[in-house]
């Protein structure tokens, strides 16, 4: 579905305690989160407005949110 929210709460939100407590302790898992973030709500803008964007860049950034992701799911279900 086009522009549909996956911030980390969306995903995981059984898991919101955890990044509440991580984004605060833990600098690398912060940055990561703010990064992961901005790319979904880039990729948000871009699909609404039907930014000027051609499909290889927009499977890019899909990809490298998805990379993101379960980068940091690990990380919280590691926590």
């Amino acid at each position: 579905m086009l522009g549909e929210d996956h911030s980390l709460a969306k995903e995981f939100p059984e898991l919101l305690d955890k990044i509440t407590a991580l984004t605060g302790s833990d600098e690398k898992f912060a940055a990561d989160t703010k990064r992961y973030n901005a790319l979904d709500k880039e990729i948000r803008v871009l699909e609404l407005r039907g930014g000027p964007i051609d499909d290889e860049a927009m499977h890019q950034l899909k990809h490298d949110r998805a990379e993101l992701k379960d980068s940091l799911y690990l990380r919280l279900k590691h926590a």
